[in-house]
């Protein structure tokens, strides 16, 4: 029995083996989409990046903050002008001289220690000086023999020119003997100056006090051996009947000191006595390393109370001056340019120039260069310069710097 091929079966339900059709995209849509894309990696770009550039940002202000160096500010305290300006003066004896010895030898005796009071010429050592004197009694002999033969010169020159008339002599002995005649008279001279030159050496041989005072020092002693100059001082000496007292007035008050003005003196080992000097002499000059006059004040000193080489407490009467403020002295800026202190502008350290008045120690006034509206760095850093930013630390940063927070 035959089969006669057939066609497949039809698809159940109607259905087909070919794929749907699909609509082509239109470049608006893939233009659309392709900027749906960009937007969306920009977006991530902004969420990812943004946040960076803000820390980095930040960073950068933080680091630049942390940079400035931080300072501690406060405003100046008024104060009350001064009219008792007190300050500081070194006590000086009016005439201080070492005492050395002119010829060379040694000491056979000191008549004066330490603490003596002497007068003008009083016999301080004697020195012993063979050499010398060895010296002077050859000059002496040479001094002898020049004035013998200068006077046997003399005779023989004065008897040719006698001669010289009757042409017994000739005229050029004559003058050989003029010239002898003078040239002996020359050496006399030289060695008559050397005889008083060793005679000048010899009375050193006795130390006299030059003026009336003490002695301070006594650097010999008996059998020691004594050398010319500066470098072998035998005994110092100081005038003490008055002392000089120097003290440096600030320029602001120079115009203050008068010449013949009274200073009253106080001493801290005299606690509640005072001592009246006088204002004898001003150095008529501002010192420009320290803007201060430097004025000697002499005081009398006859009983010896006072000693040479103590620091005193000078009261100048001064006219009050400008507005005052008081100031740690800390504050204080010293450098070439002058006295300074720091203040803060805007953020911004300046160094202002400033005179001061009373300084006692612990605080300082200030007579010009700031307002009582400016902010003085306290304990300023030393590398601080003008025209610096500055961080202004806030009370609460000072109070943790207190206790070792920062």
């Amino acid at each position: 029995m035959s089969h006669t091929p057939s066609s497949a079966n039809p698809p159940a339900h109607g259905h087909t083996d070919q794929a749907p059709e699909r609509r082509p995209i239109s470049s608006a849509q893939a233009i659309a989409g392709l900027l749906g894309i960009v937007l969306l990696l920009a977006v991530l770009a902004v969420v990812g990046i943004l946040p960076r550039i803000h820390a980095q940002a930040a960073l950068a202000r933080r680091t630049a903050d942390l940079a400035r160096p931080a300072v501690i500010v406060a405003p100046p305290v008024p104060g009350k002008p001064l009219v008792d300006l007190v300050l500081p003066g070194n006590v000086t004896a009016y005439t201080d001289s070492p005492i050395y010895s002119r010829t060379p030898g040694y000491l056979t005796h000191w008549y004066y220690d330490i603490g003596a009071r002497v007068k003008k010429g009083a016999l301080l050592a004697r020195i012993a000086t063979p050499e010398v004197d060895q010296q002077l009694v050859q000059a002496e002999a040479d001094l002898k023999t020049a004035e013998a033969n200068a006077s046997n010169a003399k005779i023989q020159s004065d008897r040719y020119n006698s001669l010289i008339a009757t042409h017994a002599v000739s005229q050029q002995n004559t003058d050989i003997l003029a010239y002898q005649a003078q040239s002996t008279a020359a050496q006399v001279a030289s060695a008559r100056a050397n005889v008083q030159r060793l005679r000048e050496l010899t009375s050193f041989e006795s130390i006299y006090a030059p003026f009336d005072g003490v002695v301070t020092a006594r650097n010999v002693d008996i059998g020691q051996l004594i050398n010319v100059g500066a470098g072998n001082e035998l005994f110092h000496m100081q005038a003490i009947h008055t002392l000089r007292v120097y003290s440096s007035v600030p320029q602001v008050y120079s115009d203050s000191v008068h010449l013949g003005e009274s200073v009253d003196l106080t001493f801290p080992e005299h606690p509640g006595k005072t001592f009246t000097g006088r204002v004898v002499r001003t150095a008529s000059a501002i010192d420009p390393a320290t803007r201060t006059l430097l004025v000697e004040v002499d005081v009398a000193n006859p009983s010896g109370e006072l000693l040479a080489g103590t620091l005193a407490q000078a009261h100048f009467k001064v006219a009050p001056v400008g507005n005052v403020f008081v100031l740690p002295v800390s504050a204080l800026i010293f450098r070439s340019a002058g006295l300074q202190v720091g203040v803060v502008r805007n953020g911004v350290a300046h160094l202002v120039r400033v005179t001061i008045g009373q300084d006692d120690g612990r605080t300082v006034q200030v007579n010009t260069g700031i307002t009582a509206a400016d902010r003085v760095i306290q304990d300023p850093p030393d590398s601080l310069v003008d025209g610096e930013p500055v961080r202004v630390l806030t009370p609460d940063e000072v109070a943790a710097a207190a206790r070792g927070g920062i």
